[in-house]
């Protein structure tokens, strides 16, 4: 106690003691605030994880720019689905069609919940566990969903790197391997590969060589060891760069980042410098306006929206907890979400061009092969020489000169034309054959460099890229699982993130089995869609209509310094959860009309074939689900019926000099009470719950009343500038 305060002074008068909240701070001895708590408990030994939290949040790591923050969430947005799902999914819906859909539900969904994931991220400072927790306790749930389907999302997600660093290893050879179809020597006899001979050299490559797949997911068929060794390497790339958190992540974001774009660049130049690369890009815009009207259009395109923006994982929120709390987040959501919207295109554009240029050497090898069989009709009299138009040159067949002869034969031969085996050789035939997913980076795109010049170097950029891609987007998926956890729990940092990359290597062992791609599309298209779209509504009911999307505006207002827009609060609070109640009830149709399946590769056919899960699989499919989504209502439950400790029973008031000297300094004898409150006379009332610390998982909501008699609020009083207390 200071000597000249107003106790000491009295103690040996035997006057009682009257000193105010105001002497006493003014008279304080200078100390260290973030080491000093002033904490009062009002349980027996106390607690102090309002304190804890607090000095938390002071220590908290930081981004070094805000170019560092930018290029990680971009890295974290942008992944391998913008390279061969935006385009995939372009071809299959209507070309322009689909990014008709595609932008209205980025607008009135994506950048809205994009935006809104950011600010609470950037005000709260904690992970999705704590973020959900503290804007509603009931549905805290959310962030341990979120964490389990980031587990789920980077299993196999490593995966998919694992085979591009396969193909990149494999690129440093000319010719490329999947170039040509090998040769198997049966004696003295050499004969093509018959696997290889009925499909082609790069789908047999895929399909034979790097997955060595078995022909159903119940056939495991053993590891494939060389993908073993692969997924290896990517989780212990994976680990190195997030081990140290945003410290290590932040400085490889610089490169992952920004190298797939000097890649796309580079792919797009030679793209449109081929011949053909026209036509590719011509269908791609060419609108089917009838596909704008299907709902299954509607339902990928949201689907797409989700996995492009990274909404629901928890990526977004851990990234943005380490920002700056005047951070301008509005900018951030709409730079990013152009920016990724962007990419895609440009990644449609780079995929369209080179698959036109495919489309024509396919139509051209077409044409030829069935001039050969045309020519083999001339000689055994199948057909007349009078037949064939008199400018036809057989050594020099145009596509034009070929699809005249082929009307001409089609016309005159109506009844047998079906027996000569003929094929129309159209370009749009080509351009129409779609390649879903890894497919079309694995095989089209990859056959499509086998014809460029100097091809393992494309080859090389190009796979590299995808390793950038993904190492980003892995960075991202990684966050959302260890920040949380490092917040909730105070677990060490280096042991749990090594500890997590080791355990989901071993589960990933799942992946790179024979049965291992069969997998991939469980997880891929089934597991983490219908989990991921439960998640993000529930985001938006918690902000918009438990925690109130009025307080919210406000909350932003203060953190901002100006008003955002008020298509935001339309947004958050119609819109968007109607349009996403539309999707999940989309989804849950979908899967009950049609049953889920995967697109088996059948060896000895040398061709795809779908299949419908097994019931094994589709009970692992189903558990996966429910274990994604049962965090939300278990905690519900619990918070509910009072059987997880929320914490209200805590009394903990804890300072940091910043703050208290700005109090202090207008308050006024009648004012000690409202100042232990936070509540300052020459200071705007917050719209949130001003003296509410936030003490983690068993925290009590500001929505929800108490039973204490201390206050709806329970007994928390905080004078610290914490995440509420400076709203």
């Amino acid at each position: 106690m200071p000597k000249n305060s107003k106790v000491t002074q009295r103690e040996h008068s035997g006057e009682h003691v009257t000193e105010s909240v105001a002497d006493l701070l003014a008279l304080e001895e200078p100390v260290d605030y973030k080491q000093s708590v002033l904490n009062v408990a009002g349980g027996a030994g106390g607690k102090q994880e309002a304190a804890e939290e607090e000095l938390d949040a002071e220590d908290r790591p930081a981004w070094n720019s805000k170019l560092q923050y930018i290029l990680a969430q971009i890295g974290f947005s942008v992944g391998l689905g913008n390279i061969w799902r935006f385009p995939y999914l372009c071809q299959k819906n209507g070309g322009g069609a689909y990014l008709v859909p595609y932008l209205v539900l980025l607008i009135i969904i994506g950048i809205p919940l994009f935006f809104l994931e950011l600010a609470v991220g950037q005000r709260i400072r904690r992970g999705s566990i704590g973020v959900w927790h503290y804007v509603c306790p009931r549905l805290g749930g959310i962030g341990f969903s979120s964490c389990i389907v980031c587990l789920f999302v980077g299993l196999y997600y490593n995966v998919i790197i694992g085979w591009s660093i396969f193909y990149f290893f494999k690129s440093f050879q000319y010719p490329l391997p999947w170039s040509e179809c090998p040769i198997r020597r049966n004696r003295t006899v050499a004969v093509v590969e018959a696997e290889c001979e009925k499909s082609s050299a790069t789908t047999y490559f895929w399909y034979r060589e790097a997955l060595d797949i078995s022909n159903s997911i119940s056939e495991s068929g053993g590891l494939n060891w060389k993908m073993t060794l692969c997924l290896l390497v990517a989780w212990t790339i994976v680990g190195m760069a997030v081990v140290k958190g945003i410290q290590s992540s932040g400085k490889v974001m610089y490169f992952s980042s920004l190298f797939p774009y000097v890649v796309l660049a580079c792919f797009l130049v030679r793209g449109l410098l081929l011949r053909g690369a026209v036509d590719g890009i011509l269908h791609m815009f060419t609108p089917k306006l009838d596909k704008m009207l299907d709902p299954q259009v509607w339902r990928e395109a949201a689907t797409q929206v989700f996995f492009a923006l990274g909404l629901g994982f928890g990526g977004v929120i851990a990234f943005s907890s380490y920002n700056k709390q005047d951070n301008n987040c509005h900018f951030d959501a709409a730079l990013v979400s152009f920016i990724n919207f962007f990419t895609s295109v440009l990644a449609t554009l780079v995929v369209f061009a080179v698959l036109g240029f495919k489309a024509n050497i396919m139509n051209e090898k077409c044409v030829v092969e069935n001039a050969e069989k045309i020519l083999g009709y001339l000689h055994t009299n199948v057909l007349s020489q009078d037949l064939i138009p008199p400018h036809v040159n057989f050594s020099h067949l145009t596509t034009k000169d070929y699809t005249e002869m082929y009307k001409v034969i089609m016309t005159v031969k109506e009844d047998r034309f079906s027996a000569l085996g003929l094929d129309p050789c159209l370009l749009e035939d080509e351009l129409d054959k779609s390649v879903q997913g890894t497919g079309l980076a694995f095989i089209a795109f990859t056959e499509a460099m086998t014809h460029f010049p100097a091809s393992p170097f494309w080859s090389v950029m190009f796979f590299l890229m995808l390793i950038n891609l993904g190492l980003g987007s892995m960075i991202g998926t990684m966050a959302g699982i260890t920040t949380p956890i490092i917040d909730t729990f105070k677990v060490p940092k280096e042991i749990f993130t090594v500890g997590c990359c080791v355990f989901a290597f071993f589960v990933g062992l799942l992946f790179v089995q024979r049965s291992g791609n069969y997998f991939v599309t469980m997880f891929d298209d089934y597991s983490a869609t219908l989990p991921l779209t439960v998640i993000v509504i529930l985001e938006n009911i918690a902000v918009a209509w438990i925690y109130g999307t009025k307080k919210f505006m406000q909350e932003l207002t203060e953190m901002l310094g100006f008003r955002p827009y008020r298509f935001y609060f339309y947004m958050w609070k119609f819109v968007s959860p109607l349009f996403m109640a539309v999707l999940t009830t989309a989804s849950v149709i979908q899967l009950g009309v049609t049953p889920p399946g995967y697109s088996a590769w059948i060896k000895e056919e040398a061709a795809e074939r779908y299949l419908y899960f097994p019931n094994w699989a589709m009970a692992l499919l189903i558990t996966l689900i429910v274990v994604a989504t049962l965090p939300i209502p278990v905690v519900f439950v619990l918070r509910h019926f009072h059987l997880l400790s929320d914490g209200s029973n805590t009394l903990s008031v804890s300072y940091k000099k910043g703050r208290m000297m700005k109090d202090i300094s207008n308050l006024e004898e009648n004012d000690e009470t409202r100042f232990i409150l936070s509540k300052v006379p020459s200071e705007a009332p917050s719209p949130m719950p001003t003296h509410r610390s936030y003490l983690g998982p068993g925290s009590t909501s500001p929505l929800e009343p108490s039973g204490n008699p201390n206050g709806r609020y329970g007994s928390g009083y905080l004078l610290a500038s914490t995440p509420e207390s400076e709203l």
